[in-house]
């Protein structure tokens, strides 16, 4: 898939935002739906998927951070927040409730499209292995499915944002990754609530993966440096 097929699903019920960003995105050669209400926007999505998901947060009939929060545990897609909330905290709880991106009103559409191509990017780059799967420990990480796989049978779905953190200890086990590397891979602007929203995700994986919080055996901590994955991972 290249990005210029790459479908574009949008909501905001501003009228003059959804224009402006029709328009940037159709000159950038997207595929593009629009739509004012979050209840159309579900109906839609239940009928087609898209790849990327531009969500404003101040719907008239839905809580946007609820919406997004479900479209991270059910959606493949690629979500990116626009907002005209600007305050560190709503951009972290964004990020942690399994966001992408963020990006704060008003904005420049071009912004908007290389954040979206960024995104697409990392995208083709998972999904190169895209049949393949990951197998360590007693888990089997399917990325085509967004499943954690127990070798008793167990189930444990997994959100696109946590998907991006457990691929990347998984193509690299046993190496420090520190904040800096995870910042460059997963893009998304280094601070306070890039950390805050790793911290989430990897403490979520951790829950799903049954690790002791106190001594987790995979994803190990190293204070002040970052984390490395101490399990010995088979592709395929």
């Amino acid at each position: 898939m290249t990005t210029e097929r790459a479908h574009v699903a949008i909501l905001d019920d501003e009228p003059e935002i959804r224009r402006m960003l029709c328009d940037a995105l159709a000159e950038a050669g997207f595929r593009i739906s629009a739509f004012a209400r979050a209840t159309e926007f579900e109906a839609a999505l239940r009928r087609t998927a898209p790849d990327v998901c531009l969500v404003d947060l101040g719907l008239p009939d839905r809580d946007g951070l609820a919406l997004v929060h479900r479209l991270a545990l059910e959606s493949g897609a690629a979500i990116i927040i626009i907002s005209g909330r600007a305050q560190v905290q709503d951009r972290v709880t964004g990020l942690e409730l399994g966001a992408d991106d963020y990006i704060i009103k008003p904005f420049d559409p071009a912004e908007v499209v290389a954040r979206i191509r960024a995104r697409l990017r990392r995208g083709r780059g998972e999904s190169e292995r895209a049949a393949a799967i990951a197998r360590f420990a007693d888990w089997a990480a399917d990325f085509d499915r967004y499943l954690l796989v127990h070798r008793d049978g167990r189930e444990v779905p997994f959100s696109h944002a946590e998907g991006e953190v457990l691929r990347l200890f998984l193509e690299s086990p046993k190496r420090l990754i520190s904040r800096a590397q995870m910042q460059e891979s997963l893009g998304g602007a280094a601070g306070e609530s890039f950390d805050r929203a790793m911290d989430v995700r990897i403490s979520r994986l951790r829950t799903k993966l049954g690790e002791d919080p106190k001594n987790p055996r995979l994803i190990k901590t190293i204070y002040g440096a970052g984390y490395i994955f101490l399990g010995d991972v088979r592709w395929g």
